[in-house]
């Protein structure tokens, strides 16, 4: 089915399939985006702080991001984001975990200037197979109105 502005409500919650990263997954992204010693080399990771390798903060945004628009939920009323706000790194993401995007709709907001759209606020909570909060954020989302 698919879904718009209107058919939204405040308190939805939605959960996305899971991911699985692999060492090479971690490394071949931190060397193109984010080559930080404990992303891209695994001897400098295992003396740093974080005890051996992670994801970097902007894959791991990245793939839970992909997985929640792989559900379909804005296929048929995505317009785009004015943002994002509180983007926080929790917990780190390794090797071998599986991470799931949840998400919950905590405001629906029709336009007062444009309507054949509202605003939408999500918050994000991505979690590990432990379920250990990893990510959170808050999207502000502007979706179409059912024709």
């Amino acid at each position: 089915m698919e879904r718009y502005f209107d058919d939204f409500r405040p308190g939805e919650r939605f959960r996305s399939k899971g991911i699985t990263l692999t060492e090479a997954e971690i490394i071949n992204f931190a060397l193109a985006y984010d080559p930080q010693p404990f992303h891209v080399d695994v001897g400098a990771a295992a003396n740093s702080s974080f005890g051996g390798l992670i994801a970097s903060g902007i894959q791991t945004f990245a793939l839970a991001w992909r997985m929640f628009l792989a559900e379909g939920l804005f296929s048929a009323c995505g317009m785009g984001s004015p943002g994002i706000d509180e983007l926080r790194w929790t917990a780190p993401v390794k090797p071998g975990d599986t991470i799931y995007t949840e998400a919950e709709v905590l405001e629906v907001r029709p336009s007062s200037s444009k309507p054949d759209r509202g605003t939408l606020r999500m918050g994000y909570c991505i979690v590990n197979q432990r379920s250990e909060t990893v990510l959170t954020m808050t999207i502000l989302h502007i979706l179409k109105k059912r024709p």
